[in-house]
């Protein structure tokens, strides 16, 4: 028996917003809507953007590389489907506005199927080095798809003066209404299951672990079975830990997993972990085994107002509208569009906004869900941001620094290593967005820094 249970396996602060899980967490992973026109944006992660390496009009084939990144920290792109360049234009992207794009016309109207994925006989992940791992990673383009999208090649490189010591998948899914990663963990164990393996193999790691919160039994039985029939896998382990939000921080799983603490300012590997995704181990199988890049994700489409929500395989730059149409449209009380989850998405005005690497939902509100905009009072000093905010800082004095343009202040109260869960607006009694407020001293600070236009 692989799993390991302790009721201490949590974080301090954090949340318990309502789930909304029950939407779509049944729902099978199925194809999405046919791409007839797709916008493969050239910033999708962390890091450089990519740059075209294709022409107005040139022909391209599914898989092949359309935009290329030289930078240690970047990540290529690729065609999902095979068809003509309609355009390099300027696309809305999520968090820049806008973004430089490679603008496909699709060959085919098809749908796309989840590939199958068929792990080898005598599977051994010693077979490959961690530099053929980490090249293919690279080569695929395989970004973090549960967070930021920070590139995976570089994640899981050995290090000699930081060795990893412990790799984290990380199946916790903890935003409410997503249930993508749940679904793959469901369908697609094997593939999750090898993919930790290789990440192991090349990050050098001799712990591994599945983190999954307590509130996805199968998902956890799920992960145990594969694991029994696999022979163990090298001794990988199920976690499960407790249901809370956001549990999947990797921060907040690193303490909660190995009782580890990051640095405020420092990194994972600093203290010698990795934490990667489940739906990022299994594109790394898919790239190390398959030679196929990452061209399509999940993606849960869910929502009251929406008729038939789900879980759905979609190439990378299908716009939300055509998922959404896919889905039956948008009832009259739908009230916001989210891409990614209620709690730390981002509302977007334009449906043509495409799916990237690291989109993994589309979630509708409704006008009751929202509600009028509560008015705003005066912070009344009840201390609630503080025992929520799973990263100990105060919010509140972060956002008073910011409204009073005291970067200098914010700083001080450590406004960068804020993570943006939202719990202290989530629990404010007053009110107040404070992180809305920390967001835009972010935005301040790399004005400063000349990092992000004016």
């Amino acid at each position: 028996m692989f799993l390991l249970t302790n009721d201490n396996r949590s974080f301090a602060g954090g949340v318990h917003p309502p789930e909304g899980k029950h939407l779509t967490e049944d729902r099978a992973i199925e194809p999405g809507p046919s791409a007839k026109e797709l916008a493969i944006l050239l910033s999708q992660h962390i890091g450089a953007p990519a740059q075209p390496v294709v022409r107005k009009a040139e022909t391209v084939q599914a898989g092949q590389k359309i935009g290329e990144c030289q930078a240690f920290i970047g990540a290529p792109v690729h065609a999902p489907v095979a068809g003509k360049v309609k355009d390099i234009a300027l696309q809305p992207h999520p968090v820049l506005g806008r973004s430089l794009a490679v603008i496909l016309e699709a060959q085919s109207d098809i749908p796309a199927s989840p590939p199958s994925f068929v792990r080898p006989q005598g599977f051994d992940p010693a077979t490959y080095t961690p530099e053929q791992i980490c090249q293919a990673v690279r080569e695929a383009g395989i970004v973090g798809m549960g967070g930021a999208g920070f590139p995976t090649s570089v994640k899981i490189q050995p290090d000699a003066k930081t060795p990893k010591e412990t790799l984290i998948v990380n199946g916790c899914e903890c935003e409410p209404y997503i249930t993508c990663d749940y679904r793959v963990m469901l369908e697609w164990t094997d593939q999750v299951i090898t993919g930790a393996q290789l990440a192991q193999r090349a990050c050098g790691a001799s712990n591994v672990f599945i983190a999954i919160e307590d509130n996805k039994p199968k998902a956890i039985e799920r992960m145990n079975a594969s694991l029994t029939r696999l022979g163990g896998a090298a001794g990988i382990r199920v976690v499960s830990v407790k249901t809370k939000y956001p549990q999947g921080g990797e921060r907040q799983l690193i303490q909660a997993v190995v009782q580890k603490i990051v640095p405020t300012g420092g990194i994972p590997p600093a203290i010698g972990v990795v934490v990667s995704n489940v739906a990022t181990v299994a594109a790394l199988a898919d790239a190390v085994i398959n030679g196929r890049p990452l061209t399509h994700r999940v993606v849960t489409v869910t929502g009251d107002s929406i008729a038939r929500p789900g879980n759905y395989y979609v190439p990378i730059g299908t716009p939300v509208q055509a998922l959404i149409d896919h889905c039956g449209g948008l009832a009259k009380d739908s009230a916001r569009v989210v891409l990614g989850g209620p709690m730390m998405g981002l509302a977007i005005a334009d449906l043509s906004t495409p799916i990237t690497k690291t989109a993994g939902a589309v979630t509708v509100l409704t006008a009751r869900q929202i509600g009028k905009a509560p008015r705003q009072t005066a912070c009344i000093r009840c201390g609630r941001c503080l025992r929520a905010c799973p990263e100990h800082l105060s919010p509140t004095k972060i956002a008073h620094a910011v409204k009073s343009n005291r970067m200098d202040l914010a700083v001080k109260y450590h406004v960068t290593a804020c993570i943006e869960c939202g719990c202290c607006t989530y629990v404010c009694p007053a009110n107040v967005d404070l992180t809305g407020y920390i967001k835009t001293g972010k935005i301040y600070l790399a004005r400063q820094k000349k990092k992000m236009p004016a």
